[in-house]
């Protein structure tokens, strides 16, 4: 029982999660079996899999100068709504199967509203990157323009308006005050929320989608009215290329997270033929891979993201080793880097490769990255 509240009449303040459970019919069991043991076991190993990839790909973009631009600072807060993704799914899984009728439904609430705040994260973050895009594209440069100070105030506003939507059935649209309307995999939040937090994530994935479709009609337009000159070809491929990354990316989210929002919505609107209770842990398990899988998509398309993995992780296994072997094997390689990073640099100036302005200083182009 959670006693912190009175009941009023017609709602139901001072009841246990059980109860809504009990009414909802969802069914919830009291002692552990191995069905709930797989479950909880391979999440926590797949939210493992996502803190450590995300922060894998947040280390990248903050040591490598080449990815310090507006797209790259987007996919990096993406990377920090995966990261808070993980999180969640492991909050959740130390409150899920018999923990649950253990919780209050304050408890219930910051459990549920922890991932709807990581999703809304990752849907308006991906918006963004389909602004910024847009806006790049159409006149063909590989970064935008936009200030740094611009780009963190947009990321800023991107999670105050994550963490209100996840707050917002705890703010009063629930269905403590009107049990007939609760929803079945949910059962404290009301249906009328879940169509509307459904509807508004496939219209903003359906938005996203004809964005890109329009950009890519532009650029193959564009690119056949560019001369064959060897600098507008690389920027034109490079530009190509950065664009398959970031469709790959929301192609993924969009097939990861449909399902779900369509069962969400199914149970919403009370289809109870729908059974959606049968679907909810797959989707559910479909959703959470998808946290895990821009790191990947970064490994296969980006040489530049790829290399920078491998010295973060190659960094980590000297600080592991011995300490005997480990000084000189490791100013050596930093020698051997800076002495490579000026060549390269003094290379490319000779060549006449395109150097992109990155504020008073002079960044190499990223056009060779993209496979």
């Amino acid at each position: 029982m959670d006693t912190l509240t009175d009941d009023k009449e017609g709602c139901y303040y001072n009841r246990s999660v059980k109860f809504f459970y009990t009414e909802s019919g969802k069914n919830i069991s009291a002692h552990w079996r191995q069905r709930d043991y797989v479950i909880v076991t391979m999440g926590m190993t797949v939210c493992f899999i996502v803190i450590f990839s995300n922060l894998l790909v947040i280390g990248a973009i903050l040591k490598n100068r080449r990815f310090h631009f507006p797209i790259y600072y987007l996919l990096g807060n993406l990377a920090c709504a995966d990261l808070f993704s993980g999180i969640s799914y492991l909050h959740l899984m130390f409150h899920t199967g018999p923990w649950t009728i253990k919780l209050s439904k304050y408890q219930w609430f910051v459990r549920q509203g922890l991932i709807d705040t990581s999703l809304t994260a990752s849907v308006l973050n991906l918006l963004a990157v389909a602004v910024e895009r847009h806006q790049t594209i159409f006149k063909m440069q590989l970064h935008s323009k936009m200030s740094t100070r611009r780009v963190f105030v947009i990321i800023v506003c991107i999670w105050l308006v994550a963490i209100i939507m996840g707050l917002v059935p705890t703010m009063g649209w629930h269905c403590l005050c009107d049990l007939p309307n609760c929803s079945t995999m949910a059962p404290m939040y009301s249906r009328s929320y879940l169509v509307f937090w459904a509807l508004l994530n496939l219209l903003t994935f359906s938005i996203m989608v004809a964005v890109y479709t329009r950009i890519f009609v532009y650029v193959r337009h564009k690119s056949k009215q560019m001369s064959q000159h060897t600098s507008q070809m690389r920027l034109k491929d490079t530009v190509l290329s950065l664009m398959k990354t970031v469709s790959m990316i929301l192609g993924c989210f969009v097939i990861c997270w449909t399902p779900g929002l369509v069962v969400l919505l199914l149970d919403g609107l009370g289809c109870e033929k729908c059974k959606v209770l049968r679907y909810e842990k797959y989707c559910l398990v479909l959703a959470e891979c998808n946290s895990f899988v821009n790191p990947i998509i970064y490994c296969f398309r980006d040489s530049e993201m790829r290399k920078t993995f491998k010295q973060i992780l190659c960094y980590v296994c000297r600080r592991g080793s011995p300490k005997e072997g480990n000084s000189s094997a490791h100013f050596t390689t930093l020698e051997h880097e800076n002495s490579k990073s000026r060549n390269a640099t003094a290379a490319e100036r000779s060549n006449g490769k395109p150097l992109i302005c990155n504020g008073s200083e002079d960044v190499p182009s990223t056009s060779d990255n993209w496979n």
